[in-house]
């Protein structure tokens, strides 16, 4: 930038300066004139011709630089940086050799031809054009320069060149007067700029206010001391109904929100609400959200806030899809997405608000009610299939809900039915007997015609004496009453039922104690040959001797196990417990234990076999392992594989309790078996019944060619074993008849003990094999 002095000058603030240049040239004209003017007076006055030839010269000057400023005034508008400079340096140029002539004209009339009227009509005429110069020409300081140099220079040269002191002092006083006229210039100078740049940066920075406000997604009104709006956006336009933001100035809160309900989009109340709110928010100085919801179903939310210089702020935003997200998330956490029911934790949170209002004497009912066999459905047909029934079970229900009586999808495949007033027991029955009737059926779902069957436990309480939960507990013991019962029906609560529970829960800690103090024992039972009627071998049976109740049958505490979980912590006690006392026993007789059907879902049954025998040194050949239909019902592939590997390790498999449950002939073709053992209920009538005695003798010949040896369990009589001996020939027989349960030293005992009847049945197989 050659022609600029300062050079942190903005572009556009060096062209504004340029252009105050050419700014009131008709003074410059008038300017000139004054000057010719005095010239000629003072030659007028002494004569002399050099005042004649600065006349016109100091005219014609003035001309010229009127006739320059004219051109800039007709140019284009339009002015650029470089077109500044161009037209700058034209100024200077003008400007200097005006200021040269003038210059001239003082120093000829105080030095070179001193007279008192041209001396005082020069110096009169600079002195009136250095008053322009600061006020014309701040904004090029070259200018500035220049005339004070050229107009104050000659009059000061003139008056020391007289030599005189007086004189010479004046001259060397006027000096001073050049730097002042440059310092001027120069604060009048900065002082614009500052205004204009801090002009500028005012106007930037509304333009900036002005689109954050007119971009904002909020609408938003500022009110002043009285109430009305001084500053609006886009937004609060778009709400209001207005085609721009200016609309909106001057008006009251009460005049905006009158559009709405001149619109039908607000009812008077909440108008009269909202305005009253907000202004008092405004007026106490707090801040305030508002929720409105127009009868469009649109949702708005205002917010007050004080601000400054006494301007309340107002702003409001269109809210409506949150709302509805709000709403969607409100109803997914309380109702069941697949029955649109209410769920757990809301149909509590219902029956609690219900049961804390009202008449606390009142009498409430509540039930459990749950799918019998649902498990089947999913397993065999799909969740897809389950999903179906759980919804048209629930869509029957539903037609019992009403104010007083609330449905809930509780979980899974269970239902709660809550009554809020109920007169009498034998009415909350009524009430179920229909829910029964109504759900009684098939339903048709995706093509599968499935029955509807259902178990529930309900209550009757006085609503002071109970809570929510008491009321579910004792529900849930009605319901596993009915389940027990046999399912397909309902049970109501009896004070029975919970002391029930209680012992129940009392006899599992008792277990779970019982098994980490290793307080189980293990007895035996002899699996006697036929054909020597020696013991060939043992099951090892687990007894548990309570402190309190005794004796405890398996049949209570093993289902208890399991119910637990706890039940391989048992099969690995008596496990470890055969071998290590089978171990002691004279060799040839084995031990068989049985495993559950949970032993098998892992690995680690694998491991738990090979341990026992490692720790108790027992021969793998002397051990045998009795798997249940169960077990291999839960998993064939992975149950296949466990015993493939058991037996790899040298035990015997041995399948229990073959012909019942869901006995497949396929087991005694794929499995890795050794022995097959019949179930004690077909020997209960061998002696009478041909068509028990063919069925075992169906599976004796099935199992012999495929290598199977056979026993035969629940022998009590001698009558059973003769018949078993002579028509079946099993090759091992179990039962009572052979005595109870023995322990270890019970067995070691008898190992060598022929049974009594030994001759009776020799007897009877040489009768029977001697002819008529």
């Amino acid at each position: 930038m050659p022609n600029r002095n300062n050079s942190d000058i903005p572009d556009d603030v060096y062209v504004q300066f340029v252009r105050s240049l050419f700014d009131n040239h008709h003074m410059l004209l008038i300017g000139a004139m004054c000057h010719a003017i005095v010239a000629g007076m003072a030659y007028w006055n002494n004569g002399n011709p050099v005042f004649a030839a600065l006349a016109p010269l100091l005219l014609a000057v003035g001309l010229w630089r009127y006739a320059g400023l004219r051109r800039f005034h007709s140019a284009p508008r339009e002015l650029d940086f470089a077109a500044a400079q161009r037209w700058e340096r034209e100024y200077v140029v003008k400007g200097s050799l005006q200021g040269l002539a003038l210059g001239s004209f003082c120093f000829i009339a105080i030095y070179l031809y001193p007279d008192p009227y041209a001396e005082l009509g020069a110096v009169a005429v600079t002195l009136g054009s250095i008053v322009t110069v600061v006020g014309r020409n701040y904004g090029s300081p070259r200018m500035v320069l220049i005339f004070a140099t050229t107009f104050v220079g000659p009059i000061a040269a003139g008056l020391v060149l007289r030599l005189d002191v007086p004189n010479v002092i004046l001259g060397l006083l006027i000096v001073p007067f050049m730097v002042i006229i440059k310092g001027s210039a120069d604060n009048v100078r900065q002082v614009l700029f500052s205004a204009v740049i801090g002009h500028r940066k005012a106007r930037q920075l509304a333009q900036r206010f002005d689109r954050a406000l007119n971009t904002m997604s909020h609408g938003l009104v500022m009110l002043d001391t009285e109430g009305r709006v001084v500053v609006a956006n886009a937004g609060a336009a778009e709400v209001m109904g207005f085609s721009h933001h200016s609309q909106l100035l001057g008006r009251s809160l009460m005049a905006l929100l009158m559009r709405g309900v001149a619109g039908g989009l607000l009812s008077m109340k909440d108008c009269r609400f909202v305005e009253s709110q907000l202004t008092r928010a405004l007026r106490e100085g707090r801040d305030r959200k508002l929720m409105l919801r127009l009868t469009n179903g649109r949702h708005f939310e205002f917010s007050a806030r004080e601000g400054r210089d006494e301007l309340g702020v107002i702003t409001f935003e269109e809210v409506t899809q949150r709302v509805q997200a709000e709403e969607k998330v409100r109803f997914m956490a309380r109702y069941d997405s697949l029955t649109g029911l209410p769920n757990r934790a809301y149909f509590h949170e219902i029956v609690d608000e219900m049961m804390t209002t009202g008449d606390r004497d009142r009498r409430c009912g509540l039930a459990v009610l749950d799918l019998d066999d649902f498990k089947t459905v999913n397993d065999t047909l799909g969740h897809p299939v389950g999903d179906g029934l759980i919804y048209a079970v629930a869509e029957r229900l539903t037609a019992f809900a009403e104010d007083e009586v609330k449905i809930s999808r509780f979980g899974g495949d269970e239902f709660m039915i809550f009554a809020n007033r109920v007169e009498t027991e034998a009415a909350f029955a009524r009430l179920l007997e229909e829910v029964f009737a109504a759900l009684h059926g098939d339903v048709d779902v995706a093509g599968h015609a499935l029955h509807i069957q259902v178990s529930a436990g309900a209550v009757v309480t006085r609503v002071a004496d109970t809570d929510v939960d008491a009321m579910i507990v004792k529900a849930d013991l009605a319901l596993y009453k009915a389940k027990e019962m046999g399912k397909n029906g309902w049970q109501l609560f009896e004070p029975a039922m919970d002391e029930a529970f209680r012992s129940r829960q009392v006899m599992k800690a008792d277990l779970r104690n019982a098994i980490a103090a290793r307080g189980l024992r293990v007895v035996y039972q002899p699996i006697v040959a036929v054909d020597t009627m020696r013991i060939a071998s043992c099951e090892a049976l687990c007894r548990w001797d309570h402190p309190e109740l005794g004796p405890v049958s398996p049949a209570v505490f093993i289902p208890l196990a399991e119910e637990m979980g706890i039940v391989s912590e048992i099969s690995a006690f008596v496990l470890e417990q055969a071998c290590r006392e089978c171990a002691s026993w004279p060799d040839g007789i084995c031990v068989s234990v049985n495993l559950s059907a949970r032993d098998f879902r892992n690995r680690s049954v694998i491991d738990r076999v090979r341990e026992a025998l490692e720790g108790s040194g027992l021969e793998p050949g002397r051990l045998e392992i009795e798997v249940t239909e169960t077990a291999l019902l839960d998993d064939k592939s992975s149950t296949h594989d466990f015993l493939a590997e058991i037996k790899a390790l040298g035990v015997r498999i041995a399948l229990d309790d073959f012909g019942t449950g869901y006995s497949s002939l396929s087991y005694l073709h794929t499995l890795p078996l050794d022995k097959v053992k019949i179930d004690g209920s077909f020997v209960v009538d061998v002696t009478c019944n041909a068509r028990s005695l063919e069925l075992i003798k169906g599976v004796v010949n099935l199992s012999r060619p495929l290598g199977l040896a056979v026993t035969v369990e629940g022998v009590e009589t001698f009558e059973q074993l003769k018949t078993l001996v002579l028509d079946v020939k099993p090759d091992l027989v179990q039962g009572f008849l052979f005595g109870s349960a023995l322990t270890a030293s019970g067995i070691s005992t008898m190992s060598r003990t022929v049974w009594p009847f030994h001759k009776k049945i020799h007897a009877a197989r040489r009768t029977a094999s001697d002819p008529v």
